[in-house]
């Protein structure tokens, strides 16, 4: 019977499995950002299988990239709401204001 090539998940979890004691020297407040590393690489295991690249780290590497990209963007987004909304705000607040000060005018 023929060998089978390790599964990209497998690969993953050996990498995961030879960063343990940097895992475990890193602060407390530091380990479930380094555990979110690797959720975010298993998001796109199946990508990376097909890639079946010599190093596996790489596409590991490149998921965690496209997942940090993701959040930049979700960020940015959510960033640019609340600019505009500032700035209908202050278009509100300017109008009244200027209301009130034809008002005083006028009196």
């Amino acid at each position: 019977m023929g060998r089978t090539n390790p599964t990209y998940r497998d690969a993953l979890r050996a990498i995961e499995e030879r960063w343990a004691d940097f895992r475990r020297a890193l602060r407390r407040r530091d380990q479930p950002r380094f555990d979110q590393l690797f959720a975010y690489a298993r998001e796109h295991a199946d990508a990376s299988g097909l890639l079946n690249h010599q190093n596996p780290l790489l596409p590991a590497l490149l998921s965690i990239d496209l997942e940090q990209e993701a959040r930049l963007d979700a960020h940015e987004e959510r960033l640019d709401k609340l600019e505009d909304g500032l700035a209908a705000s202050d278009d509100q607040g300017a109008s009244w204001t200027s209301e009130r000060s034809n008002h005083a005018v006028l009196n």
